[in-house]
């Protein structure tokens, strides 16, 4: 027989499902783990980035989409991470997919790490830099060809970087 009793055990029992799959398959190494090469406190973040910068990097936040300047960008150009200069997409992987942020159908090799994101209490697999392990955005398979992915990336993850030598934007 059901009961309010059981009702609320089950669902006692899902949040705490979702809340262990949060906290033991996506939790992301952080710098105070050593776990990469760019190591800075918190404080050197903080003095580094603007507050934006920050909350997405370091916080793992989604900025507004349509209010990076790299989304409409369409020079030849390499996009870098704004925590530590990694290269991290060619502009020659950047499509238009019409999301609001900045997507590529392919990393740098090497460039990106991942892991299972539950923020939404449903798997989504997050991109991080490689080197400093600031948070980037997220890559679903619904991109084009050749690979299938749509990397999603906050714009103020990533400098831009003209093949041209002209000043780097920031996103």
């Amino acid at each position: 027989m059901i009961t309010k009793r059981s009702i609320f055990a089950l669902g006692l029992g899902g949040a705490a499902a979702v809340i262990g799959a949060r906290w033991l398959g996506g939790t992301q190494a952080t710098a105070a783990d050593g776990a990469f090469e760019v190591v800075k406190s918190e404080a050197e973040w903080r003095a580094q980035l603007t507050p934006m910068q920050y909350a997405v990097l370091r916080e793992e936040a989604t900025e507004r989409a349509f209010t990076s300047a790299l989304n409409d960008e369409k020079r030849q150009g390499i996009y870098h991470c704004v925590g530590c200069d990694q290269a991290l997409f060619s502009s020659e992987t950047k499509y238009d997919s019409g999301t609001g942020w900045p997507s590529f159908w392919q990393e740098i090799d090497g460039a990106v790490g991942y892991k299972q994101d539950f923020k939404l209490f449903i798997p989504r697999t997050e991109e991080h830099c490689s080197r400093c392990g600031g948070h980037l955005g997220h890559v679903f398979d619904d991109g084009p060809p050749p690979t299938g992915e749509r990397h999603c990336i906050n714009g103020v993850a990533l400098r831009f970087r003209p093949a041209d030598g002209s000043e780097p934007v920031y996103g």
